[in-house]
């Protein structure tokens, strides 16, 4: 099962084209950047689809922008992982971070796993923007509604009140403009710094890429070399693909290499 594939399962080689695409076309969604699903909402939503009524859809948060909120759909998505023992660690600090190439891995992992899950064949019968209406999306709170009405009321009582003031009246306008200006001024510089912001992240994941592929690339070639025919029966070539093809959990990949190497030195 998907649950124990390597680093070096071809499962991490799809491209982020393919796996925005695919959730694209299950979800009926329009995303446009990986790091969109750091929320764990789409997570959430893919399991429910593979495994319809395990995840309680009512507690998913579609609109998480806050970590706190984003963790709350992560405790979610691992608690439908623990009814279904899947045994997998959801880097949950690292996935709210929105950093892309995180949350690209853990996308490769999903689409690999729920494709392993009868084939890949969607549930014709499950409705996607349905399901999602369950969620935390559309609900507004009852009081949230209430305090909305009370703040309109007494809006309209102050604005009453100060035009009874004719000094209030007067001064208004200029007041406006001023506080229209400053508050331009603030959101020009703002939007100055995210902009850079952006910039910055986008060198960052450009070089975090490059560096990934140049180590995809020398563990490729390892394990082309050891699948040669008159290496690939020798007992280091063995101990090297126990490491390649471990499972990302396991940590005693290396452990047991070194055991395989010591029983074969012994025979």
């Amino acid at each position: 099962m998907a649950t124990t594939i390597g680093m070096m399962d071809s499962a991490y080689f799809v491209g982020r084209n393919e796996i925005l695409t695919w959730i694209n076309g299950r979800l009926q969604l329009s995303l446009s950047r990986i790091e969109e699903a750091a929320s764990g909402a789409v997570q959430c939503q893919l399991m429910d689809m593979t495994y319809p009524g395990v995840v309680p859809m009512h507690k998913v948060n579609f609109d998480a922008k806050t970590e706190y909120d984003m963790i709350q759909n992560y405790k979610v998505l691992q608690e439908a992982f623990n009814k279904l023992k899947i045994d997998k660690h959801i880097e949950v600090n690292r996935l709210v971070k929105g950093r892309p190439l995180d949350n690209l891995e853990f996308l490769q992992w999903l689409k690999r796993y729920c494709d392993a899950v009868n084939g890949g064949i969607m549930n014709e019968n499950y409705n996607p923007v349905e399901r999602r209406s369950k969620g935390g999306r559309e609900r507004v709170p009852r009081s949230s509604q209430k305090n909305s009405k009370s703040l309109q009321a007494n809006n309209a009582c102050n604005i009453s009140s100060t035009d009874t003031v004719g000094v209030t009246k007067a001064s208004g306008p200029r007041q406006g403009r001023m506080s229209e200006t400053v508050g331009a001024a603030d959101s020009s510089r703002e939007i100055q710094a995210l902009s850079k912001e952006v910039a910055d992240l986008k060198l960052s994941v450009d070089f975090l890429e490059k560096e990934r592929d140049f180590y995809f690339a020398k563990l490729r070639d390892i394990e082309i070399l050891c699948q040669t025919p008159e290496l690939e029966d020798i007992p280091m070539s063995m101990a090297v693909k126990k490491i390649l093809y471990a499972a990302d959990a396991k940590e005693s990949a290396l452990e047991e290499a070194r055991e395989y190497m010591r029983k074969s030195n012994h025979d």
